[in-house]
């Protein structure tokens, strides 16, 4: 099978896909107005547009319609529903698979009526779209695209993303998150519910607090530790390349993300898959990955007092830790193996040639 995939080609997420992809034996051209980032297989054909991003967008229609005529691929999957799902609507090139990811869906229909207008143009365009998660399938039907959304979850390397535990001191626990720091992802929560924790256990247990990422709230979240008296006990890694993922997960001994809102929880699957248990949070993305006291702890979003009691009680309880990693383990081997998202994937490819299902009621 030959596929043209539409996307930026210095996203791991896109350079995953294409890799996954040619690995498994298909004619794989990656089209972009993006420069490649490292680690793209040499198997997969790179085609890059003559203009960048944003401009491409409404200006490079031609040129890939030039390009996918010589390629003459079997579809086209163009990944994220705004940017280059506008780019693969301009082109008219069909069968075309639109990819949602997130804020694309999420965000980016309010900001204005026109922008909603926009979006829902781009996915009424696409002979079918791909969700990573039932959650985010249902929002795109919300927005009145007659097609109902293939799921496709972006699954995580078992082989890479495993048990462990690194530079663990006796008598300490480290919580953790690797999440953008951006209000939506509430790390300030995180914070707040931290400081209630400490306040709680005492000095009997030494608790410590690890974030890793950065975002537009980083000055604001560590003057926020500052304020709590927390400076001691928090350190701010600051972003990391993705392979350095599971090393800071082996840090930790609970994984923690409450979101605001979340589209697919991969942070919180890939630290299952480390035997990590986890605390999230009610957004549809998480809640749909974990299972409250079997794999994880899920509290209301926005509820400090409450993430401040799952955290309590997973530090006191050590047997409880480790039985919602393993499960948390076993669930990703059942459900969330990169294996099987990349046999998902080519299966809706081939699906999408008879043709779309209609949206559920």
């Amino acid at each position: 099978m030959r596929v043209a995939f539409l996307s930026a080609a210095n996203s791991v997420h896109a350079i995953r896909w294409v890799n996954g992809l040619v690995g498994r034996g298909l004619d794989v051209h990656l089209l972009s107005a993006h420069d490649a980032g490292a680690g793209v297989d040499p198997r997969v054909q790179m085609h890059r547009l003559s203009r960048s991003a944003p401009w491409a967008y409404l200006l490079s229609s031609g040129e890939l319609a030039a390009s996918l005529e010589t390629i003459a691929p079997d579809l086209l999957n163009a990944h994220y529903a705004t940017g280059y799902g506008l780019l693969a609507r301009l082109t008219g090139f069909r069968p075309t698979l639109l990819s949602v990811w997130g804020s694309d869906v999420y965000d980016f229909p309010r900001i204005s009526p026109a922008h909603r207008w926009m979006l829902r143009g781009n996915l009424r365009a696409a002979a079918a779209i791909a969700s990573t998660s039932d959650c985010m399938a249902r929002r795109v039907c919300a927005l009145g695209v007659p097609v109902r959304p293939f799921v496709t979850p972006f699954g995580v390397d078992e082989q890479i993303f495993v048990p462990g535990r690194l530079n663990a001191v006796p008598g300490e626990i480290v919580i953790g998150t690797v999440k953008t720091l951006a209000r939506t992802y509430g790390v300030d929560v995180l914070i707040e519910a931290f400081a209630m924790t400490v306040q709680r256990i005492g000095p009997a247990t030494r608790l410590r607090l690890e974030i890793t990422g950065a975002g537009p709230e980083q000055s604001a979240l560590e003057a926020l530790v500052g304020r709590l008296g927390l400076s001691a006990t928090v350190t701010f890694h600051g972003a990391v390349p993705h392979a350095r993922v599971p090393e800071m997960l082996h840090r930790m001994d609970i994984f923690v993300a409450l979101s605001r809102e979340e589209s697919f929880g991969v942070a919180a699957i890939e630290a299952a898959a480390c035997e990590k248990p986890v605390v999230v949070s009610d957004a549809e993305g998480l809640a749909e990955v974990t299972r409250h006291e079997e794999t994880g702890l899920i509290v209301p979003r926005d509820h400090a007092a409450a993430a401040a009691d799952a955290l309590t009680r997973l530090v006191r309880d050590e047997a409880l830790r480790i039985r919602l990693g393993r499960a948390g383990r076993a669930r990703v081997l059942q459900h969330y193996t990169w294996d099987r998202s990349l046999d998902r994937m080519i299966e809706v490819y081939r699906a999408v040639l008879a043709g779309p299902s209609p949206c559920a009621d």
